[in-house]
């Protein structure tokens, strides 16, 4: 079982997003001034250990994240760890990609020997029934508490699991649910040298297609010829697609003769890919369709950013998909 430490020093790193957003004649927008507003709430509070605090640039709406910002937030991260002797952080987030950055912080950390906790809020800080110090005071009570190393969600409570989280309603009290997905698949061992936290990447194109009923062909190689790097497919079900399409296989075939990366994963919320079990699966892995197990959209999405953005080859790739490397298929 993973030792928690208890944290001596938090860097507190605040992105934007609801947390600290005020009024403005267009709606709520990111705003400065949440440190002092923190200070004055914190004050004489002996359960907290010290935090200091780094407003990143620009602050943003979460809706506006990108996996550059999460290239920034990686060295922030490093930073306050390696250079500012913290040994935890706290990253302030929006909502509405918070699952995501979450996911991939977590592969883009991988051998860092510190928690990083996320959180944020359904209402601002300081507005009537605002669920913002709540968040806040409870992830450094839980920082300060102890927690593992490794990057986790914290929300209304609750710690839950980086690749397991999604955000599954827009109002009200926990909107973070860890997703009943299938698990058991071997970890990658020893993990590439490439995977090492202190390794630089650069952002991928990642395309994510939900299949429909309908879905051709068509729009299949609209996806492929945009440049996309990597296609995920939420599949139907166990991981089925339209496989009597001709059309449709053919541009999968294209999509691998390119050293492009399709994945399939399942639109359910629970259970996971297993693309063997029905015809319609088996077609999509013989036309060179990888199996992304139980991981969830962000999950997928984070761990493709990754491999993709460090440079790995083509089939390495595929193979690193189908084995664990965090915890997103175990």
């Amino acid at each position: 079982m993973a030792t928690a430490y208890p944290a001596r020093k938090i860097m507190v790193l605040y992105t934007g997003g609801t947390i600290g957003m005020q009024a403005s004649a267009n709606g709520l927008v990111p705003a400065s001034g949440l440190e002092q507003r923190m200070r004055e709430h914190l004050t004489g509070r002996t359960d907290i250990t010290q935090w200091q605090f780094r407003e990143m640039q620009p602050l943003i709406d979460s809706a506006n994240m990108t996996p550059r910002y999460w290239q920034r937030l990686r060295v922030a991260i490093i930073d306050a760890i390696e250079v500012q002797h913290c040994d935890a952080v706290l990253i302030l987030h929006g909502t509405d990609t918070l699952a995501y950055s979450a996911a991939a912080l977590s592969f883009q950390l991988i051998g860092l020997p510190a928690p990083v906790l996320l959180t944020g809020s359904m209402l601002p800080a300081g507005t009537a029934d605002s669920d913002a110090w709540e968040n806040l005071v409870g992830a450094l009570q839980a920082l300060t508490q102890g927690a593992v190393a490794g990057v986790q969600l914290y929300f209304h409570g609750e710690l839950l699991e980086p690749n397991r989280t999604a955000k599954v309603r827009s109002f009200g009290r926990h909107p973070f649910v860890m997703l009943k997905r299938l698990g058991g698949a071997p970890k990658a061992q020893p993990l590439p040298a490439a995977l090492n936290y202190r390794q630089a990447w650069q952002p991928a194109t990642v395309a994510v297609l939900p299949l429909v009923p309908g879905f051709g062909a068509a729009l299949l190689q609209a996806a492929l010829d945009s440049g996309a790097q990597a296609l995920i497919l939420e599949c139907f079900g166990s991981g089925t697609g339209p496989a009597d399409d001709a059309g449709f296989l053919d541009v999968l075939r294209q999509a691998q003769s390119k050293d492009v990366v399709v994945v399939a994963i399942t639109q359910c919320h629970e259970g996971g890919v297993e693309l063997d079990v029905y015809e319609a699966g088996s077609r999509l892995r013989q036309v060179g369709v990888v199996s992304g197990g139980g991981m969830t959209r962000e999950a997928a999405f984070g761990k493709l950013q990754l491999l993709l953005g460090t440079g790995l080859p083509p089939a390495e790739i595929r193979r690193l998909i189908e084995l664990d490397l965090c915890g997103e298929l175990c």
